[in-house]
């Protein structure tokens, strides 16, 4: 696999981004929380433009990891601080300086401890920052927790509906994978005949047996799919979307549980792909399973973000499917599907947080007619809805097509289970839309005022992204592509 060393070091500078904003935020009296705020964005634009130059400075044609970073660490413990990004890493930055930039845009009229807020969220962010680009094991634990310690106080101290059970549930379920990620870790890195942590050296120069390689991904697959809600490790999820803040809903469903695919896609497919084929018939059963729950469970909801919290563990079971059927279309599609889910959740929530901030409920029967009060929030709602249902010429529809393809080829009965599951839940989700966008508007919502030109500045940057890779996907599948062959490859 190429490798190819950066003469800057872009990645430690997206990183440090993270750091230095976390810093000034720190510096900045607690009082004044315009200039926290006005930090925090030009922070958090910094890393997008930073991921965009990534995405736009990658050499498709040599492919490969790409502005590698490498330090020595603790040498004797083969521990070093490396970087380096490919097709599926790179997606995953963009998404998360997307998600990032927008959800502060978001929390702009936050009055609440606004210092501790998008400092939390700073911290948060650079854990999923370095996640994505880390290739040495022993980082990629790290960033790994980094990113999800910060979840507790932010849906304790700023969430709503049962949020203390909400953020101490997801932090059991979170800590628990982390808890079978590390053994797994320790087992290959103890089993590879040589002291290193780092990836690349582990893939190209170790082989670890079929028994070794069956028992680690195992470990990678459940202690990362728990943060990916892998049926039937999901239940923290939902809760954790409700109780979660709007901004941390975005971040949570945008881009955390992209996390948890990710490691299963980094560490554990790259470094036990017979395992990988081992299990991939219950990975498999798994998304399935995880799919049609997810529907009919959203179906009997009442609450909007519910609805949406059950939607995101039903779009992740379709990320769970591609990557079941260790095809090259398959896997394309499931990175895809990362990132447009990502991309569209957080519009979800951004919509469904600006109404509820307005009118102080998230039940759909109190709703209704909220195309006349607010034209232009339910606009974005009515958008995320559509990409949510896999409408074409938006984003989502190219990555749930082409998994559904590579299933229908690979687990024919798993492929029409899941689509048929899926039509379902586009038929309640129009419904969730026309009980609440249309109608005769609630009276006592009447006067309420629609989304300012300044607040809907990061609602038509997500909608922006959903039109531009729906209409335009071989942007990104071209990118994936270079990954996805390269492994399959190997």
């Amino acid at each position: 696999m190429a490798y190819q060393l950066a003469e800057f070091p872009v990645l430690t500078t997206l990183l440090l981004c993270c750091g230095i904003g976390l810093m000034a935020i720190l510096l900045i009296p607690a009082e004044k929380t315009r200039p926290i705020k006005i930090v925090s964005a030009v922070f958090s634009g910094l890393t997008l433009a930073i991921s965009i130059y990534l995405y736009a400075a990658y050499d498709r044609q040599l492919g490969g990891f790409q502005f590698v970073e490498h330090v020595d660490w603790i040498p004797s413990l083969g521990i070093a601080y490396h970087n380096g990004v490919d097709g599926f890493a790179l997606p995953m930055l963009l998404l998360t300086g997307i998600v990032f930039f927008t959800a502060v845009l978001t929390m702009w009229e936050l009055e609440l401890r606004v210092k501790e807020f998008f400092a939390l969220i700073f911290l948060l962010v650079a854990g999923v920052f370095g996640m994505f680009m880390a290739l040495d094991l022993f980082f990629i634990f790290v960033w790994f927790d980094v990113s999800l310690f910060p979840m507790y106080l932010l849906i304790a101290i700023w969430g709503s509906t049962r949020k203390e059970y909400g953020a101490m549930k997801l932090t059991l379920y979170l800590l628990a994978g982390s808890a079978l990620i590390l053994p797994a870790i320790v087992y290959l890195v103890a089993h590879s005949g040589s002291m290193t942590f780092d990836l690349i050296t582990l893939m190209q120069g170790q082989r670890f047996t079929p028994g070794q390689q069956r028992l680690a991904f195992l470990l990678l697959y459940i202690g990362f799919g728990i943060l990916a809600a892998v049926f039937p490790f999901h239940t923290w999820s939902p809760v954790g979307h409700v109780a979660a803040p709007t901004a941390v809903s975005m971040i949570h469903a945008g881009v955390l549980m992209k996390i948890g695919a990710f490691g299963i896609l980094r560490v554990g497919i790259f470094l036990c792909p017979e395992g990988w084929h081992y299990w991939a018939p219950l990975m498999a059963t798994l998304a399935v399973c995880g799919i049609v729950y997810g529907v009919f469970v959203g179906l009997s909801q009442t609450d909007l973000k519910y609805v949406i919290g059950y939607s995101s563990v039903s779009h992740m079971g379709i990320v769970g499917l591609g990557l079941s059927t260790v095809t090259v279309d398959g896997v394309n599609g499931a990175v895809f599907q990362m990132f447009a889910h990502g991309i569209m959740t957080a519009l979800f929530f951004s919509s469904v947080g600006y109404v509820y901030d307005r009118t102080h409920t998230k039940t759909i029967a109190d709703l209704g007619g909220l195309g006349r009060i607010m034209p232009r929030a339910a606009s974005f709602f009515i958008i995320a809805a559509l990409a949510g249902i896999g409408v074409p010429c938006l984003a989502s529809f190219w990555g749930e097509l082409v998994v559904f393809i590579a299933c229908v080829r690979t687990y024919p009965v798993a492929g029409v289970l899941a689509i048929a599951a899926l039509a379902v839940g586009a038929l309640f989700m129009l419904r969730v839309v026309q009980k609440t966008c249309y109608g005769p508007p609630v009276e006592k919502f009447a006067n309420l005022p629609d989304v300012s030109l300044t607040m809907a500045v990061p609602r038509v940057i997500l909608v922006s992204v959903i039109v531009l890779f729906g209409l335009f996907p071989g942007l990104l599948f071209d990118m994936i592509h270079t990954a996805t062959i390269q492994l399959l490859a190997g």
